[in-house]
């Protein structure tokens, strides 16, 4: 019987790197050699603008318009930051920030004079209450 041994790996500590494929770019770099320019590198700044952000006051708007919607003021209010919403999609924030300042008006007003009106609504039935016990 004769046995022989086939080695199917080459040994590990041959002490030569195993030999790779050389790529494209890396033949052209090693024919050409590496790009030689005089001029040192230049570099390129990009100034982007930072997005300014309208506040619309839509959710503020639809709170007024359902809960304190005293002389309809919450549901013009509601009109306006829809506007508002309208102008920034657009891309008119100088339109966007006028009617976001008028619905931001009208929904401090809604909701002082909803305030207002509730407090009462709260206290005089307490005294007539308590006036009758």
């Amino acid at each position: 019987m004769n046995h022989t041994v086939q080695t199917v790996f080459p040994p590990v500590n041959s002490g030569q790197p195993p030999s790779y494929e050389m790529l494209k770019e890396e033949h052209e770099v090693a024919v050409l050699g590496a790009p030689h320019n005089p001029a040192p590198p230049m570099s390129t700044v990009i100034h982007i603008r930072s997005e300014t952000s309208v506040p619309d006051h839509v959710v503020w708007s639809l709170f007024n318009t359902l809960f304190m919607n005293t002389c309809c003021l919450g549901f013009i209010a509601f009109a306006y930051s829809v506007k508002s919403r309208d102008r920034k999609m657009v891309g008119d924030l100088t339109g966007a920030q006028a009617y976001a300042s008028t619905a931001k008006c009208l929904n401090i007003w809604a909701l002082i004079l909803g305030i207002l009106m509730t407090i009462p609504l709260i206290v005089i039935p307490v005294l007539i209450y308590q006036a009758h016990r």
